[in-house]
């Protein structure tokens, strides 16, 4: 997966937009005005923050070297996952459903 690939397959969900509110440098995925995914485009190596359930989160981050903590982010509900190769595009797809899932089905507090 690069960047243009990871890019069309985020725009093909529904309702998600494509902004830059921390700057030219940061994609962020959001739908329905929260954030699914986020990626710099100044990194050496294709890198994305994707959110995950936490109990999920820890068992990828043992599971994968690829698979870090969220860098920036909350590390509780974040991961960082490096595209180095080591897991495949589906799996990387897998990861982006699961945090977009996880965002849409997001109850609302009253």
């Amino acid at each position: 997966m690069n960047i243009e690939s990871l890019r069309e397959y985020c725009l093909s969900k529904p309702n998600t937009e494509e902004t830059t509110p921390f700057g030219p440098d940061t994609l962020v995925y959001k739908v329905n005005g929260k954030m699914f995914l986020l990626m710099g485009l100044d990194e050496e190596q294709l890198s994305f923050n994707v959110k995950c359930d936490p109990d999920k989160a820890i068992e990828l981050r043992e599971q994968y070297d690829c698979v870090q903590p969220g860098y920036h982010m909350n590390k509780k509900h974040w991961n960082t996952v490096i595209v180095d190769g080591s897991v495949s595009s589906r799996q990387l797809k897998e990861w982006i459903d699961h945090s977009y899932a996880l965002v849409t089905t997001k109850k609302k507090a009253n």
